[in-house]
């Protein structure tokens, strides 16, 4: 069976150009082809998953069929309760959508870890989380199974981003744009399309296949020949360069699925807005993996935050906000692994974060007596770019292997 990992391969593309064709012609002239649309999306599963990945197809099937069937369940309590619905059965479900990603995240902490995660498993709970906390809220107020299958199954995003909402996404799938509209989102998917292709095989080449394994081999030969922590010239050069390639490589994907989403007629957010020219780091959050991030603050910083203050076990709002970060990066260390290098790197921009919140107050209560000018900006973008390329290094664990192998 062919099995085409998600653009990863000119072959990939090719297949995926020729199963868009009808798609496209559908949306052109004013129509989508549901049926069609759906028939695509399991081909190109099937094509990714297959061959020696088809384990995780499998798993992957089951694990659609979980959330879709918890989901729905907890929109049919809603539905019959209406308000009178206890936070005890949201919570429930919310710990049911969440215990599959947690059980992949920790098992390959040991030994024997269970092989049940497939590519696309954060992004998927995700969406089922983001879903029953807005019903929770209300915001979603009537969930249809098939529409909310067609959002679980949505190709272009499943494997990497960005995280779409629900409601945005039924809002383009059933209103379909104009011709003159349609027109123009295929002119950005092509340049979309080209954006990737520059990122991820030229850049990211460049950067991650050309650079890093030379800087890596120097760093090693320097901490091997001056012993010590293997702090050095070489380590910094790994730093930027690894910095780079985790840029142009990720932003390369996140662009691909954009791409291949404006052409079915959706359009997918934006991931990453120049994050190096950030001028601090609560900036750069709103430029970095935006729909992750922004996912995070939602449904992580803000819900704990509420939570926190509806207690009132903490009175001071700074404290609270500062208690809030401190959660919400810690989760999402946690969540890219169980090791100490993801772990301290949610625990950095915890304090790399409180810490700009708190000498943004001490500049707004002194602002007449700091400067503000274009060297100070350009000095604020080149501080927050080193410490955010550090926060990379330790994410890499390269230092893990500099300092324990």
């Amino acid at each position: 069976m062919i099995n085409l990992q998600p653009y990863s391969s000119p072959s990939y593309f090719i297949f995926l150009l020729l199963g868009l064709l009808p798609i496209i012609i559908g949306l052109y002239n004013g129509k989508r082809l549901k049926i069609y649309e759906t028939i695509f999306s399991l081909v190109f599963l099937v094509l990714t998953f297959g061959g020696d990945h088809w384990e995780q197809g499998v798993t992957l099937i089951g694990y659609i069929i979980y959330q879709l069937v918890l989901t729905m369940v907890y929109a049919n309590y809603r539905h019959k309760t209406g308000k009178a619905n206890k936070t005890s059965a949201f919570v429930i479900a919310v710990v049911l959508a969440i215990i599959p990603l947690a059980i992949v995240k920790a098992t390959p902490a040991f030994s024997h870890g269970l092989k049940i995660g497939f590519l696309g498993i954060s992004y998927l709970t995700f969406k089922t989380v983001q879903v029953i906390m807005e019903m929770r809220d209300g915001t979603i107020k009537n969930l249809d199974w098939k529409m909310y299958l067609h959002f679980l199954l949505f190709f272009p995003t499943i494997s990497s981003g960005p995280i779409d909402r629900y409601r945005r996404f039924k809002d383009d799938y059933e209103n379909l744009p104009d011709r003159d509209a349609y027109i123009n989102d295929l002119s950005k998917a092509v340049h979309y399309l080209f954006q990737g292709f520059l990122y991820k095989y030229i850049l990211g080449y460049i950067f991650g296949t050309l650079l890093l394994p030379q800087v890596a081999h120097l760093a090693m030969q320097q901490r091997s020949a001056f012993s010590g922590l293997g702090l050095s010239w070489p380590l910094l050069g790994y730093m930027y360069v690894y910095s780079m390639y985790l840029f142009f490589d990720f932003a390369g994907y996140s662009v691909f699925a954009i791409g291949i989403s404006y052409f079915m007629g959706i359009r997918t957010p934006q991931n990453f807005n120049r994050p190096f020219q950030a001028h601090n780091i609560k900036d750069f959050w709103n430029r970095w993996h935006m729909t992750l991030s922004f996912w995070f603050r939602d449904f992580i910083f803000m819900r704990f935050t509420f939570w926190i203050m509806k207690k009132r076990w903490i009175k001071n709002r700074v404290r609270i906000s500062q208690l809030a970060y401190l959660v919400n990066f810690l989760v999402m260390g946690f969540w890219h692994g169980l090791t100490w290098y993801y772990i301290v790197y949610g625990l950095f921009h915890a304090a790399a974060i409180i810490i700009n919140d708190i000498w943004l107050r001490f500049k707004k209560k002194h602002q007449d007596k700091i400067p503000s000018n274009k060297f100070t900006e350009y000095l604020s973008i080149f501080i927050t770019f080193n410490v955010i390329c550090f926060s990379f290094l330790i994410f890499s664990g390269f230092l893990n292997k500099l300092w324990f192998r």
